[in-house]
Formats: structure tokens, C-alpha cells, sequence
């Protein structure tokens, strides 16, 4: 796809619709504060050197401009049509540019899937013309895009004309045009270059993913910013990400709706039918996108990512001039989950050389007054901060100090971010505070991220710190399983079928056996010892504790049979006419940590692996981890030591540490088991009983559905 044409995946000119060389207007008009007008406007203002067609019913000419009364009057094969027109007259509009023949159009319309099942169903009717006719349609509901390159604004909203700039280019893809225009200025007011801004609108036919795969192919495209309310085919952006960070571009994106309000919104503003958050969250991350959670983090990340689009793992080094900063740094970092790296000893020395003896140094490492007499220090303490092995990016974090102050740090600061290959972010505190024009001169030119507030500053950089990880993890995946077979039918898989399956994939179960007969069941148990557990087992008995189907701490035969009696009369009186598979008889386990890890397949976004507390915890608590199904071992300890219960896998109030390299094993081989069975939906470990180190893990109950 690297010329941007027609490929399988793709089956639409993009580049034809992005680099017309002649657009038609239907709709134009001389008011610049109409549509029509505003789009000829911007065309003439940029000077668009193609050619340039107008339709109007009502005038012959328009800036002495000539103009056509139909679609059918333009010649055979212009590029792109923009459609003015009203939302009825949007089908018969895009039929007569198919008839001659044309590249793309540009429905600004709204009324479509974002109004309700009717628009739905005429926007789908438009897609459908669309793609048998190999019509690129961008919108509808959309604003359209302005490419800097080629000085071509298809948009109604009033374009400055600008240099698409020489470096660094951001491409931009928003479904929301005011968002896209957002980030436009963002990057324009840190003299970012942008190269395109495409407003996708309700996706139609083009959705952000196409937009995105044919400019991360373009040469002059460093990074993405992205503004989505649905990704359309989650799989197909899975591979986009891919080649994206094969091609060294990062993709930063900002995706609404992980509230249920949030999803409503994006639903009634674009159409969107919303997935399942988390789940997007989880496997967009494991293809290393930049995902982002506010529109400052956006702006923000995307200029940090423009400079450095591949920042190394690592903790944050920061360096200031403020005895305040330092210790607010402590908090804030901690509060966003930025970690601060421990300094190794050589830069402790280094730094420690630095300064006067009472001047303490730490991290964050505040260099005190020691810049008044030595400028210097802004600059080679910021050098010896990014000689250290556990720093992967930087924050110098400076009061500004006088007109001349400021100049002497930016000459000394401006040349260790030159030659740096970790994210160096500069920050001058204070958003009013004057700041010198030749020092604002410098710093932009230099192309150094500069934030007024080092909050926000940390916000972007915890982000960074996050995809760096996200980088380097890409090389550290799990190895794929073997497909498990055979598959105990469909639907919910009972129990003791389920243990099965665990202990094939060498994950501990309790000694036991299923019995038909309670004279069966006392000779399981007497084979394995008392005291016992017995459970009722059918496949539509999943909870079988409402119905009296468990019993516990069996102490002997006689108990036995008497539970074996009342149990089965239970459930002849709760669930009448059911026929059970048996009762599984299981040696009671002992003690320990009560976890929970489990598996699903989303119908989109793939299998993910869910780790958390046991027992009702893992909901009364929301504390649960949610990990790729190809996460690697020491990738998943890391994760599990991320719950907010991490305490209790060390040493708790006499209690032992945990055994987590188990707890890991077993996400590891429930991972490769979705990966590797595409019918299994879901798995269901709880509790998953977690002892001492060394000690092992047990599955004390296991749900299985498979389709």
C-alpha cells in the first residue's frame, strides 16, 4: 500500500481522494460564512492549482468562477466531489458521481447513524454504493480535511494557510471535526508541522483505520494523532498498529467511553456502538499505541512522541531549581504512576560533583541556588541525568528567573536535547510567569517539548513512560500453545470436565474423582482421605451452592451419606427433573490466599486474561488486572504486583509471601489456551487458593464456556 492505491484491504483510491488534482464543489456559493462558500474560500486562499469545478442551480458563475447545474454536466473522472447538499438529496448525489466516474466525495451532512435506526439504515444504503462502486465517501456527519501538503483544504471551517513544515510531521485522523481542529492548533502553537487533518465523521465507508494505514505508509508522516469513538474492525487496527511501529511511527490516541455516559455519548454523536473499553484498552496497549485519556494528554504526548518517536524504557529523572518541585514531584509522581528511577552510583557521584557539599542529591535532584554562579549546571546536570541507566526520560523542571536568566539556561539546556535519544521535557514554572522572546525563539526552534506546568508535563510523560514499556514488551511475548482437544461439547462446560482441562494443562486441581453413587463417592473418599468436599455437577448447574449442591469439611462415611441424601434432595426440590452427571468428591484444601484468574474472548478485540482477588472480592472491590493473552511470565509478575491488594502477596500480619510465580504460570497457560482454542469463550478460576512461595497453587473451582 506504499503508492496509497487500491489494494484488497483497502478496495478505495485513498490518495486520490487525499491529493486530488480536481475537485468539484455541488453546493458552492460567494458567502464565505456558508458551506459552500467557505470550502471555494478555502480552496482559493491556499491557491489549489487543479482544477476546480462548481455546481449550482442558481447561479452561472461564482467569483468568476463558471458553474454547472448537475452533477451530470461535470466531466468523466473528476477526483473528489464535495457534496452540499441536503441529506435527502445525499443518495441520488452519490449515484450520479458514480455515474461519471468519480475518485471520492465529502458528505458534510449530518442525519445519518447518528439520528437514530432510520438514519442508520440510509447511511448503510450510502456504504453499500459505496463499496460496490469502489467510491471513496469520507463522512457523513463530518467537516472534511485540510492536507498541508499540497495546499488542499476540503473543510468549511475557516483554514490559515501554513507550511506543512520540514519535520516531525503529524498526521491528524479525528471522528470529531472540532477535536481535529483542536489538536491542529495545539501542534501549530508548539510550530509543530502537520501534514494532514482528516474528520472522519460516522466512518461510512472510510473509518479511521484506513486513514491511518495509508498515511503511516507515506514518507513524510512521523506520527498519528487520533480522536475515535469506535474502532469499526478492531483487528484490522491491530494490524495498522503493527505496521506502525515496524515503520517507527507511533500512534497517539484518545478513545471516549469507558463510562457508561461516555458510551452513550459517543453513540449519539457519531453512531458508534460502543465495545467494551477495557478490553480496547488492553489489546491497543499490547501493540504499543499511546493511548490517552484527556485532550491535553493528547496534545501533549504527540509533541513529546514527535521529537522522540522511540523513547527507551526507563524511570523518570528530574532535575529543578526548586526545594518545592522536588518534594511536590515525590507525590504527584507517585499519584500518576510515573515511577522515579533510583539513581545508579556513578551519576550519584557525577551530580554529587556538581554542586557544594551541603547540597543533598537525590532524585529529584534540585540543583538549589547552584545556577546563579554556575549557568553551566542546567545543561551537565541534565546530561548526567540521562547517563543513567534507569532514567528513560528526563524532566528539567526550572523557576524562569530573569530576561538573561532564562537565555542562560535554554544555551545550556537546548544542547544536551539536541544530541539526546531519551525524551527531554523542559518546563518553566509558572503559566504567566514573562517569559524572554529570545528564549521562546530558541526553545521552539530547538524542537524541545516545553510545558508551562510541571503537572501536566508528568500527565504526558507518564504516558511516554507507559509506551516505552509497551515497546519494549512487544519483544517479550509468550510462546503460542497447543490447541486443546477434544472439547467437552458446547455451552458451559460442568466442573469436573472443566478440572480436566486444567490439570492437561498442568495447573494444580485437588485429588479427586466424580462418583455416580453415593457407595462410589465414600470409596473416592477413602481413597484420598477425609475430611472431603462434595458438589453437585451438571453443566447447568453453575451456581451450585444456591441450590444446596455443595458440601464441606466431610469428616467421615456416615457424614458422607448423609450429605450425599440430603444434597440430592435439595436439588430434586429446587431444580426438579434435573439429571446430574454426579457428585465430585475432592480432598479439602488447605488455607491460603483466595485469587481469581480467569479468560475471555471478546468478539472483537480477541482473548484477554483477567487476574484479581478471589472469592467476591474481585467485584466488591474492583481490584483486577486485565492482560493480553500472549503477556510474557515476568511481564504478568509485574502486573500481578500492580493490584491494589499487592500487599498481601508479601508478608502480611504473619501470613507468608505469596507464591506469584504460580499465579503467573497459570495466566501464562490460560493465555495459550485462548490463543491456541478459538471455541473456548470463557474461563473462570475461582477461587484460584495461592500459598506460600514455592508452595503452588490450587484450583479450587473451574467454569468453562465454549462455543
Amino acid at each position: 500500500m506504499a503508492d496509497g492505491r487500491m489494494t484488497a484491504s483497502t478496495p478505495f483510491d485513498i490518495e486520490r481522494l487525499l491529493r486530488p488534482k480536481s475537485i468539484a464543489i455541488v453546493g458552492a456559493a460567494p458567502e464565505r460564512t456558508s458551506i459552500g462558500g467557505g470550502v471555494l474560500h478555502n480552496l482559493e486562499a491556499f491557491g489549489f492549482s487543479g482544477d476546480l469545478h462548481l455546481v449550482s442551480r442558481s447561479r452561472d458563475e461564482i467569483n468568476g468562477r463558471p458553474c454547472v447545474k448537475s452533477i451530470a454536466d461535470l466531466p468523466v473522472g473528476v477526483d473528489v466531489v464535495v457534496l452540499i447538499v441536503p441529506q435527502a438529496a445525499i443518495k441520488d448525489s452519490v449515484l450520479a458521481c458514480v455515474d461519471r466516474q468519480v475518485g471520492g466525495v465529502i458528505v458534510y451532512s449530518s442525519g445519518f447513524a447518528e439520528a437514530g435506526d432510520e438514519g442508520r439504515r440510509q447511511q448503510d444504503e450510502l456504504a453499500e454504493i459505496c463499496r460496490r462502486s469502489g467510491l471513496a465517501m469520507l463522512g457523513p456527519n463530518c467537516m472534511g480535511y485540510t492536507n498541508y501538503l499540497d495546499g488542499i483544504p476540503l473543510t468549511f471551517e475557516p483554514v490559515d494557510v501554513r507550511d506543512a513544515g520540514q519535520r516531525s510531521r503529524v498526521a491528524i485522523v479525528a471522528q470529531s471535526g472540532a477535536t481535529a481542529a483542536n489538536i491542529r492548533f495545539a501542534m501549530h502553537a508548539r510550530d509543530i508541522g502537520v501534514s494532514y487533518v482528516v474528520a472522519t465523521g460516522n466512518e461510512a465507508v472510510l473509518a479511521a483505520d484506513d486513514l491511518i494505514a495509508h498515511l503511516i505508509e507515506d514518507p513524510v508522516n512521523s506520527i498519528v494523532a487520533v480522536y475515535v469513538e469506535q474502532i469499526r474492525d478492531p483487528q484490522k487496527f491491530l494490524s495498522v498498529a503493527r505496521r506502525a511501529r515496524e515503520l517507527g511511527k507511533p500512534i497517539v490516541m484518545l478513545h471516549p467511553g469507558s463510562s457508561e455516559r461516555g458510551k452513550a455519548a459517543a453513540q449519539s454523536h457519531t453512531g458508534a456502538l460502543a465495545g467494551d473499553h477495557e478490553t480496547m484498552r488492553t489489546a491497543v496497549l499490547n501493540e504499543a499505541v499511546a493511548l490517552v485519556e484527556t485532550t491535553d494528554e493528547l496534545f501533549d504526548v504527540t509533541a513529546i512522541l514527535a521529537r522522540y518517536p522511540a523513547p527507551p524504557p526507563g524511570d523518570v529523572g528530574i532535575v529543578t531549581n526548586s526545594g518545592a518541585i522536588r518534594g511536590l514531584c515525590f507525590d504527584f509522581c507517585e499519584r500518576i504512576g510515573l515511577p522515579i528511577a533510583t539513581l545508579s552510583r556513578e551519576v550519584e557521584e557525577e551530580l554529587t560533583s556538581l554542586v557544594p557539599p551541603y547540597v543533598h542529591v537525590d532524585n529529584p535532584f534540585d540543583i538549589g541556588t547552584t545556577g546563579f554562579a554556575n549557568p553551566g549546571i542546567f545543561g551537565t546536570s541534565a546530561a548526567a541525568m540521562l547517563r543513567d541507566p534507569n532514567v528513560g526520560i528526563v524532566l528539567l523542571s526550572h523557576a524562569g528567573g530573569s530576561a538573561p536568566m532564562q537565555v542562560k539556561k535554554s544555551d545550556a539546556i537546548l544542547p544536551v536535547a539536541a544530541t539526546a535519544t531519551k525524551p527531554v521535557i523542559f518546563n518553566i514554572i509558572g503559566d504567566d510567569y514573562p517569559l524572554d522572546a529570545g528564549f521562546l525563539k530558541a526553545v521552539r526552534d530547538s524542537g524541545i517539548p516545553f510545558f508551562r506546568s510541571p503537572e501536566r508535563a508528568m500527565r504526558a510523560m507518564a504516558v511516554v513512560s507507559t509506551y516505552a514499556s509497551a515497546l519494549a514488551a512487544t519483544r517479550d511475548r509468550a510462546p503460542e500453545g497447543e490447541r486443546l482437544s477434544p472439547l467437552p461439547g458446547s455451552g458451559l462446560v460442568v466442573e469436573h470436565e472443566g478440572k480436566r482441562i486444567l490439570s492437561d494443562l498442568g495447573i494444580s486441581i485437588p485429588k479427586g474423582a466424580l462418583a455416580k453413587t453415593a457407595d462410589e463417592a465414600v470409596s473416592i473418599a477413602n481413597g484420598i482421605g477425609y475430611p472431603i468436599v462434595m458438589k453437585a455437577q451438571a453443566a447447568s448447574l453453575a451456581h451450585k451452592s444456591d441450590v444446596g449442591g455443595v458440601a464441606v469439611n466431610i469428616a467421615d462415611e456416615a457424614a458422607l451419606r448423609a450429605a450425599h441424601a440430603a444434597m440430592l434432595a435439595k436439588i430434586a426440590n429446587h431444580k426438579p427433573g434435573l439429571v446430574l452427571d454426579g457428585v465430585l468428591i475432592e480432598t479439602m484444601a488447605k488455607p491460603g490466599l483466595e485469587m481469581a484468574v480467569g479468560a475471555k474472548r471478546d468478539s472483537q478485540w480477541g482473548p484477554v486474561v483477567l487476574v484479581g482477588l478471589g472469592g467476591v472480592w474481585i467485584e466488591a472491590l474492583a481490584d483486577a488486572r486485565l492482560l493480553p493473552a500472549d503477556i510474557s511470565r515476568d511481564r504478568a509478575i509485574a502486573e500481578i504486583r500492580k493490584l491494589k491488594a499487592a500487599k498481601l502477596l508479601g508478608p502480611f500480619r504473619g501470613q507468608p509471601a505469596r507464591d506469584v510465580e504460580a499465579v503467573a504460570d497459570v495466566v501464562i497457560k490460560l493465555g495459550a489456551l485462548m490463543r491456541a482454542t478459538p471455541e473456548i469463550a470463557e474461563v473462570d478460576i475461582n477461587p484460584l487458593v495461592v500459598y506460600g512461595e514455592g508452595e503452588g497453587v490450587v484450583a479450587l473451582d473451574a467454569l468453562f464456556v465454549v462455543r
